[in-house]
């Protein structure tokens, strides 16, 4: 199976706050992630993923059914694990749901789940969203531990944060990426889908090689930031491309 992209538009909403956050019926609103959307569709993403935080940062829940219902990809839903969002996924439907820390303090997701500290908590959330046929994945660290717990949840997926491993140099590079294929190997042991995701562009994209088993990669930021100089559509063709070589 070749590796699929899931292209997450969270930061085209940012921008977009950044002026209209206070004036969200002004006729100059713009970019649209609706329009983000669509150019992902037409570079090949394989899905979406949005995230509407508690704070409503970025995404705001408008945001997610439109794109829910005018753009015909899988939407994948990052959520804090509260009964807000619960509630608002259990509307929307997703495809998948993915859930995450969240803090306030934080300028974007910083850290897995504590699964094993929060498992009860977290396994009713699980069973809340599949009892609604959203299949579920648990954001963690490249942590055995942390796999072991996920899988006890009855999750579907886990997405290994790749934060520590994109922001490595030096030997602790090759520490990161051990630490990512021991999770890899132990989510595929426990019969779970193992996708990644957090601070991969495409310098570091192919050092992820190494690491077997992965089935999805969640890039957001560094598309973005590419399409500022190609345009959204050729920053997901472009990143398709590089993924084309994965081993698996």
């Amino acid at each position: 199976m070749p590796l699929l992209l899931g292209v997450n538009i969270d930061h085209i909403a940012t921008l977009r706050q950044a002026r209209y956050a206070r004036m969200p019926e002004s006729p100059n609103v713009e970019p649209s992630p609706l329009v983000a959307g669509q150019d992902s569709l037409a570079g090949g993403a394989d899905s979406l993923t949005i995230h509407v935080r508690g704070d409503r940062r970025h995404m705001q829940d408008a945001d997610a059914f439109r794109i829910r219902s005018e753009i015909p990809l899988p939407l994948n839903f990052e959520m804090g694990v509260t009964d807000e969002m619960i509630g608002i996924a259990l509307k929307l439907k997703p495809d998948f749901a993915c859930l995450v820390p969240e803090s306030r303090q934080e300028i974007t997701t910083e850290g897995g789940l504590d699964v094993s500290a929060g498992f009860d908590k977290i396994r009713m959330a699980v069973a809340r969203l599949q009892d609604a046929g959203i299949k579920v994945s648990l954001f963690i660290d490249p942590d055995v531990a942390q796999v072991r717990s996920a899988a006890e949840t009855c999750a579907e997926m886990i997405e290994l944060h790749t934060g520590c491993f994109s922001n490595a140099t030096g030997a602790a590079v090759e520490t990161e990426l051990q630490r990512l294929i021991d999770a890899a190997q132990a989510g595929h042991a426990a019969a779970l889908q193992v996708n990644a995701g957090h601070g991969i562009n495409y310098q570091n994209l192919t050092r992820l090689w190494g690491v077997p088993h992965l089935a999805e990669l969640n890039i957001g930021h560094s598309i973005v930031s590419r399409a500022m100089r190609v345009g959204m559509t050729v920053a997901v063709r472009e990143m398709k491309d590089l993924m084309a070589s994965y081993p698996g």
